[in-house]
Order: structure tokens, then sequence, then C-alpha cells
């Protein structure tokens, strides 16, 4: 079923229609802050499913040309937590999205915390809604809340290695989660390698990592930009001398 939905709508409140028509695909991406004209900027993700498995087209006003356009996903260079929207800002202003999504398909279960948390629900034969509740308790649970405390959810990407480099952690780190990827590169738990140097829970003045998850950056008061990141260069610093491997931020930082 192809779907078009304007680019302010908010992402979560689409989500959840979908789930109350009975389409599957977006599930693992509930309760994530935004609008759906966003969720392709950044190729949104959470819990093994990113957002550009569900996109048909994205529909932008081409600043270049000055004309409407619309871009099949393929042309979108869609990529971990980026998209040519991101990396040309100033060229792209998104209208509208066309979304594929289907009444039947696979769900994605490959996060341990869902299979988990299913496990607790006592669901042996779990549809969508189920794991959109699965995921709605492991949000809740393991994220600061945006309206009660500042922050902009994950803020570094789980980093991508070549594989040499990555038997080698393997070795110094059994415990340290791996993800072979299509490319050949592995993939690291960037919340591993932040936890493992000891920063989870680390607070300067009122900027501050999360004591609930060690990717949320979070401002407990009156912490300035330039505070934030201080701290966020902090953090990368120490993942890096211990393990040689540097973290990239997530959200878009501006000047």
């Amino acid at each position: 079923m192809q779907l078009r939905v304007g680019a302010g709508e908010p992402w979560d409140a689409w989500v959840r229609w979908t789930l109350a028509q009975g389409l599957v695909g977006l599930e693992n991406l509930i309760l994530i802050p935004g609008t759906v004209g966003a969720a392709p900027i950044q190729n949104i993700g959470a819990y093994g499913v990113e957002v550009a498995r569900s996109i048909l087209s994205v529909e932008a006003w081409d600043r270049e040309r000055n004309c409407f356009v619309e871009l099949p996903a393929n042309d979108c260079a869609f990529g971990y937590r980026d998209s040519r929207f991101r990396r040309e800002p100033q060229r792209w202003i998104i209208s509208a999205v066309r979304f594929n999504l289907a009444r039947e398909g696979a769900l994605h279960l490959d996060y341990a915390g869902i299979r988990e948390e299913l496990a607790g629900m006592r669901v042996e034969q779990p549809r969508a809604v189920h794991v959109a509740e699965a995921v709605l308790r492991l949000r809740t649970r393991k994220l600061p809340d945006p309206a009660l405390i500042g922050n902009a959810g994950s803020f570094f990407k789980n980093p991508q290695i070549d594989a040499a480099l990555a038997a080698t952690l393997r070795m110094r780190h059994p415990g340290l989660p791996q993800w072979p990827q299509a490319d050949g590169s592995i993939k690291l738990s960037a919340a591993w390698l932040v936890e493992a140097t000891g920063c989870k829970g680390l607070r300067e003045g009122d900027a501050g990592i999360s004591e609930r998850h060690a990717l949320v950056l979070v401002n407990h008061g009156a912490a300035s930009g330039a505070q934030l990141w201080a701290l966020a260069v902090r953090v990368r610093d120490a993942v890096h001398m211990r393990f040689g491997v540097l973290l990239e931020a997530e959200p878009r930082v501006l000047p």
C-alpha cells in the first residue's frame, strides 16, 4: 500500500496511525520525536530498522532549480543516519514523503531487547502492535523524556570500522557488540564504548550524560551549547584514547 504523507505531520502520530490501520513496517520507529519530513533527512532508525526501507520517494522543493521534484528512494543516497538531504541542507525543502507499507510482512525482531520485552509480555506470536508496545516500553525506560529534560536522543552514531580493527577489539574486549555490514565493515555499539570508559552518568555543571542511556547527552538546566559540545568532545576523546575508535555526532551541530 502506497501512502503520501505531508512533511509537517508529527512522526509518532503517523506511526500510531499506521498501527491502527493494521499496517506493518514502522512499528520499530514509534515514539521518535520530530516530523515526517525530517525522517528521511537523518534516515531515522531504531531497534534494527531504518525509515529508508519503507520510503518509496521524497517530494521536495529544489532551491537550485526552483521547482518541485520527486526523488525515488534510490536517488536519496540513504545511508546510516544520512541522506542527500542531510549533505545538501541548503538545497532541499521536503514537502511530502511516499511510503510503501503492507498489512502483512516480516517483523524485525533482531534486537535482543525487543525479544526480551515480548517474552515479558508473554507474546508468543507477535504482531506489529506488540512490537510497537515493546519498543514503547524500552524507549520509556531507557531514554529521558525531552519534555522533562533537554536532550536530542542518541548523540553518537554507532561507528563502522574495518574488519582488522574489529578483530583486534574482539580479542581485547570480548563483550563488545559487533555487527557485520554488507560492505565488509563492522558496526560497533557506541553505547557500549561510552559506558566502558565510565562516562555514563558523567556531569559537568548542567551538561551531562544520561544515567539511563550512555548515548544521550542531557541538559540538566542551563547548560549552553558550547558546554554540551565540550562534554561531547570529552566523551569522544575518551573513547578514542581507549579503543582507537572515533565517534561521530548523530545530530547536526550548528555553529
